[in-house]
């Protein structure tokens, strides 16, 4: 089973020494696991108790061990879900209750690779296609492992770590979307006369309160289930409702650093504010679920934008409305979101689960959300459609930058025009081709500041639609979305905002719609090299960048703005101050009073292109 809620684990060993050969180490593990006893079994159903990240509840595994199909299903807290392979397509039934075929990210390959250990595909001959090396012995504490590494075909590489005594494995350590998953297998005991590991845990890296651990519970052999059941589910939903007779519901929404800000309701409450994106899902921040009494279960690892990991939990709420739109019984997330990176309060995230839930159409233009019933929807007058796919419930849209193939994640929840996954530049070599350009801290997500090259970027093309020459960065986080080669590119507000974008997400269709005449604040860029954030007492720098304006003026990270142009940051939004620095023009002179260790200091700031 792959099945990690969130997790991550970087593994450190020692005592590497040469290992037997590949076919001796895999004849060894299948004489261990009693391969003669395997053949002619169709079908392993496997249940398992679980526990971990501050949840408890049940998971399944059943595996079709001639076709190499699989399907997961877990009830853990408050949330049930699924994953499943056919033995050509992998798809997802997420906690919602809908399901989609993942043809995005890494899932596939996951899938494949899930599929290849649970029919120890590599037992044959020809090792059923795969890539295997070996990695040689390491000793941790009193144990010592044979380690290979396996890339199946159309799969992902994975180590693999057998005990050299039992000869079993042990553990795998496998990338998994921007995280690095290690699962260990133990106790194992004889189903039938074959081993079968009793005892699965998933460790992040973060301590053991967040490790998760499924204990076997019953384990059989049966005959060949139909193909059916491991296929993708059908899904009808009946938990959403529009009011009125229209068919659809418009709200007006704010648009702050390229954001989507609406007003929702949750369990009947008074209308908070919510970031639209499409990037994530249903989500309460912990303030908003105290105040509506909403309980959160668990802690499990999230990640994002951005090097770090933070924590969040699983919670039921009534209702979630917008505008007359409202989606019934559901689970949320609650999370801990950066309100001082942006400036405003923000409550929560209207995301995947109300999104799929209505075809939803974003005026830019006119800075409106409307929420479609889908057998009202008329696609004539929409645009032009784009196709995408599914990575878990994140669309994404094959296309080119540069006329190099890449792939792109629509994101209405990100600031940023173009962002260029970190491992798509370094394979392209981007920084040489680009010398014009700043290295600056460009974003604030749940996993803290995401550092980027800036620069003017060549034309974007999406699924053959093509943006001309976008404001472009590349990531140069090390973790994180924008640091991993599973996580695709990123469109965001800087681009959609474009357009009139509609969202079509059971046909996997996004419509593009350009909005007439000029853009407000369009591929603008910082001319001050500096970010800050709002600390309550002022508008606190937490970045200088070398070389740029604001170093030349003198300031440092930690100092805190108290007043622009004679003007108390009280009076000033934290993004009307950034879209300042972005749009005035170069030499416009800033005046800044700033706070350094509680001592009063003023210094002008000279605004100039830094790309």
């Amino acid at each position: 089973m792959r099945h990690a809620f969130l997790a991550s684990i970087l593994v450190i060993t020692a005592g590497i020494s040469k290992a037997d050969d590949i076919d001796r180490l895999l004849a060894a593990n299948r004489k261990a696991m009693g391969a003669d006893t395997w053949s002619g079994k169709e079908t392993l159903d496997s249940q398992f108790s679980y526990a971990g990240q501050g949840l408890t509840g049940t998971m399944s595994s059943v595996i079709d061990l001639q076709r190499c199909a699989f399907v997961d299903r877990y009830h853990i807290g408050p949330s049930s879900g699924a994953t499943g392979f056919d033995g050509q397509k992998a798809w997802e039934k997420e906690t919602s209750g809908i399901a989609t075929e993942q043809a995005g990210g890494d899932v596939r390959q996951l899938a494949v690779n899930e599929a290849y250990r649970g029919c120890n595909l590599w037992w044959h001959g020809d090792r059923a296609g795969a890539r295997i090396q070996n990695n040689g012995r390491k000793t941790e504490g009193r144990k010592t492992f044979d380690v290979l590494t396996v890339t199946p075909r159309d799969g992902k590489p994975f180590d693999a770590w057998f005990d050299t005594v039992t000869h079993r494995l042990a553990r795998t350590v496998e990338i998994q979307s921007i995280q690095v998953i290690t699962t260990s297998y133990a106790d194992y005991t004889d189903v039938d006369g074959v081993p079968i590991a009793h005892t699965i845990v998933v460790d992040d890296g973060s301590g053991a309160a967040n490790r998760q651990t499924m204990t076997l519970t019953t384990a059989r052999f049966e005959p060949t289930r139909s193909a059916a059941y491991y296929a993708l589910p059908i899904t009808a939903m009946n938990d959403y409702a529009l009011t009125g007779d229209k068919g659809e519901t418009t709200v007006p929404f704010q648009l702050v650093n390229n954001h989507i800000y609406v007003d929702a309701s949750v369990n009947g409450s008074k209308p908070m504010t919510f970031i639209v994106d499409t990037g994530g899902h249903d989500i309460l921040t912990p303030a908003t679920a105290q105040v509506l009494g909403v309980h959160a279960q668990g802690s499990q690892t999230a990640g994002g934008a951005g090097n770090d990991v933070s924590q969040s939990g699983l919670a039921k709420v009534d209702s979630i409305s917008v505008g007359g739109a409202t989606l019934n019984h559901q689970v949320v997330t609650v999370l801990k979101f950066s309100n001082a990176a942006e400036g405003i309060d923000e409550q929560g995230m209207i995301g995947y689960e109300f999104l799929a839930r209505f075809v939803t159409r974003i005026d830019y233009g006119k800075k409106q959300i409307t929420f479609i019933d889908k057998k009202h929807f008329n696609p004539a007058t929409a645009g032009t459609p784009v196709r995408f796919r599914f990575y878990h419930q994140f669309p994404e849209v094959l296309g080119t930058y540069d006329g190099i193939p890449d792939r792109f994640g629509i994101d209405t929840g990100a600031r940023t025009a173009l962002s260029l996954n970190r491992a798509f530049a370094e394979k392209h070599r981007l920084r040489d081709r680009e010398p014009s350009g700043a290295e600056a801290l460009t974003g604030w997500g749940v996993g803290g500041p995401s550092r980027g090259f800036v620069f003017h970027g060549k034309d974007l093309e999406l699924d053959g639609f093509t943006i001309p020459a976008p404001l472009a960065e590349f990531s140069l986080d090390k973790g994180g979305a924008g640091g991993m080669e599973a996580f695709p590119s990123n469109v965001g507000g800087g681009v959609l905002k474009r357009f009139v974008v509609t969202f079509d997400y059971d046909h996997q269709l996004m419509y593009l719609k350009p909005i007439p005449g000029p853009i407000e604040d369009l591929d603008t860029f910082d001319r001050s090299g500096m970010w800050v954030n709002d600390n309550g007492k002022g508008f606190e720098i937490v970045d200088v960048g070398p070389g740029t304006p604001a170093a030349a003026a003198g300031l440092r990270a930690g100092d805190i703005v108290t007043e622009v142009n004679g003007e108390p940051i009280q009076s000033i939004k934290l993004y009307d101050f950034r879209k300042m620095l972005r749009n005035q023009s170069p030499g416009t002179k800033v005046q800044l009073r700033f706070l350094r260790k509680n001592a009063v200091n003023q210094v002008q700031l000279t605004l100039r292109d830094l790309i």
